[in-house]
């Protein structure tokens, strides 16, 4: 049995199985119904591992061990092994966000942040940066700075950019609205871009953006977060973003803002 590298990685990656269980699995899948020691010569992988491999993909849903000598395996129908890895998936999902939210109530999460706090007085000002890159990690970082604002709120972006990030940001941007903090949008406009601007009417105010080409956000006029390229002409997995927090630069930014928004039009 040939089966190429490139197909088994990605079998590991939507599977979740190490190299050893997507070889002895392809392996019996080719065979129907096999021994330990059958897969093992298929599927080039040590005898001495075959038989915990195996124990390994049952407990999994792949395989089903059938009685008798000599112990054989039969391989369970792959629509039905997708179907109960789904299963299995959700359930370690579930208890793995049972686990995090259970921090909240023990003595860890106090030691973390315990530990941030002692770490943090050493951190010099001009160190607070760093640079993200993927469009998930972009949104997920400004999801952490907004959840602190206290103030302001401003964002510049694209078109198609205010489609994305309102789909992501939402839920924090209303939450910000009830502790009355002041959020500031102005984007280009396309016809999903304004759709989507008045939805958000009654928790941000959104004015048309023409002769800038720019994204950025600004929290209290101290954290900037500001996308390096063109969104229309990069990869979301290539992405980049610079995150700073200077309330000297921030400030002037904002100032800079200010001076601009007057003059920008509201979407009607």
């Amino acid at each position: 049995m040939i089966v190429k590298d490139e197909f088994l990685s990605r079998l590991r990656q939507l599977f979740g199985l190490n190299l050893y269980e997507v070889k002895i699995w392809t392996a019996l899948l080719s065979r129907g119904v096999s021994t330990a020691g059958e897969l093992s010569d298929i599927g080039n992988v040590p005898r001495s591992r075959a038989y915990d491999v195996l124990e390994s993909l049952e407990k999994k849903g792949f395989v089903t061990m059938k009685l008798g000598k000599p112990i054989k395996y039969l391989a369970v129908e792959p629509s039905e092994v997708v179907e109960r890895v789904k299963k299995y998936m959700l359930r370690i999902a579930e208890d793995k966000v049972k686990n995090l939210s259970n921090l909240k109530k023990g003595d860890v999460l106090g030691e973390l942040e315990l530990l941030h706090k002692q770490g943090i007085q050493f951190v010099e000002p001009t160190d607070l940066s760093g640079a993200l890159r993927g469009r998930p990690n972009l949104y997920t970082h400004m999801e952490t700075l907004i959840k602190d604002a206290e103030k302001s709120i401003v964002l510049v972006t694209s078109g198609k950019g205010l489609v994305r990030k309102i789909e992501a940001l939402k839920p924090e941007l209303e939450k910000l609205k009830k502790r009355n903090v002041n959020i500031r949008i102005a984007a280009g406009m396309d016809k999903d871009a304004v759709k989507v601007a008045k939805e958000i009417g009654k928790i941000a105010e959104v004015r048309m953006l023409d002769n800038l080409n720019a994204r950025f956000l600004i929290v209290d006029g101290k954290d900037v977060m500001f996308m390096v390229m063109d969104d229309e002409n990069v990869h979301p997995s290539y992405d980049v973003g610079i995150w700073v927090r200077t309330p000297y630069f921030g400030g002037a930014l904002q100032q800079m803002f200010d001076a601009v928004w007057n003059d920008l039009k509201p979407v009607k």
